[in-house]
């Protein structure tokens, strides 16, 4: 089957309603499942939960040499409130844009990867072979990769893995990891006309968030990664207001480096915050590093035309992907996140992705498969 064209792939991806919650990837996956098949790749889905499937699709693999792993996911975000100027899943083209929800985040990389990846085996013969991972449920905190490697019987190689999520084609070599929390107290109701007989649970919260927002980390400077974040994202509590609440909770987001332990951090804030907070962990996903001497990332930088000693290099992201879970899956390989998004639309109102990109990075993404530690032919 002749391979597609990526900007028709992108316009076809986009179509397929994916908002996290609740996902519903399972028609999507199938549909790439089904592709994927035709052109000559071993497919498997892992169920992930209802109307929600991960995508794993290989090609060219041996014993002998490590493959190549692609890796993105199909859920997107929700619409927003604002309008859009066009239907979100229509996939309209111009201006040299296509617009529509994950055209940048990542459905235009997931397309630029399927299409990179049929076109290099009709090509050549790349050496280890290509190995597809797409994921369900990862804009919540990647709880699809974690579910997904838990099902691996044991870890796997690869000689490296590209994360395709939007960075306008320019490749980071790691991002910092996210330990999520949501943080618990309690206190004792009653009438708001007689707040002495209860104990307000709002204001010891108030207190806790005081001292986050004065907390120090105290770690040292990653030089990848730079220095960690504490951000307060979320406050509830109170059920009506002629009630002493007895009942609050806010929510911390770390971004963290690789200087930082978050079992450590939570003892921390434990300490610092008392007993009576409760700290319950909802995300925790380390940060991720490469080494800008490793032979693939410097193979990619070649593709890319970076040279050694670029200004501006080596760059991270701030944002979590699933190379948190994929890199320890695959045995410490090296990481590049990479892919032909727009980041500052990502989760926007009329998102998009430039039609140009999306074509370079086929090149890009082929052009690694191909030149990767040689070529069979």
């Amino acid at each position: 089957m002749e391979s597609k064209n990526v900007i028709a792939l992108t316009k076809e991806l986009v179509a397929f309603n994916t908002i996290n919650p609740p996902g519903n990837e399972e028609e999507l996956a199938l549909f790439v499942g089904g592709l994927l098949t035709s052109n000559g790749f071993e497919v498997n889905y892992i169920p992930f939960e209802e109307n929600r499937l991960h995508l794993i699709a290989e090609k060219g693999c041996t014993a002998q040499d490590p493959p190549l792993v692609l890796s993105g996911h199909f859920d997107t975000v929700p619409l927003g409130t604002k309008e859009w100027n066009d239907d979100p899943f229509d996939g309209i083209v111009k201006d040299g844009k296509l617009f529509g929800r994950g055209s940048s985040d990542m459905k235009g990389g997931l397309a630029a990867m399927i299409v990179a990846a049929i076109q290099a085996f009709e090509q050549g013969s790349p050496k280890g072979g290509v190995k597809l991972i797409i994921t369900a449920g990862e804009e919540l905190g990647c709880q699809g990769a974690v579910h997904m490697v838990s099902t691996f019987q044991k870890k796997r190689v690869a000689r490296g893995i590209i994360v395709g999520e939007p960075t306008a084609n320019i490749p980071a070599i790691g991002h910092k990891g996210g330990l999520y929390l949501e943080l618990h107290v309690s206190g004792i109701t009653a009438h708001s006309s007689m707040p002495h007989l209860g104990e307000n649970a709002i204001y010891k919260i108030a207190r806790a968030i005081t001292k986050i927002e004065n907390f120090e980390l105290n770690a040292k400077k990653d030089e990848l990664l730079g220095f960690p974040t504490l951000n307060v994202g979320k406050v509830s509590g109170g059920l009506n207001i002629n009630s002493v609440p007895d009942r609050a909770s806010f929510t911390i987001d770390a971004r963290t480096t690789t200087k930082i332990n978050h079992g450590q951090l939570i003892k921390q804030l434990q300490t610092e915050l008392g007993a009576e907070i409760e700290i319950k962990t909802l995300v925790d996903l380390p940060a991720v590093s490469s080494s800008e001497e490793s032979q693939f990332i410097q193979q990619v930088y070649d593709v890319c035309g970076i040279s050694n000693a670029a200004a501006g290099y080596p760059k991270s992201l701030p944002y979590l992907t699933d190379a948190s879970v994929l890199q320890a899956a695959f045995e410490g390989a090296p990481v590049v996140i990479l892919g032909p998004g727009q980041p500052e639309m990502a989760h926007q109102t009329n998102e998009y992705c430039a039609i140009t990109n999306l074509e370079k990075a086929v090149e890009i993404y082929k052009n690694i498969i191909l030149n990767g530690g040689g070529n069979n032919e």
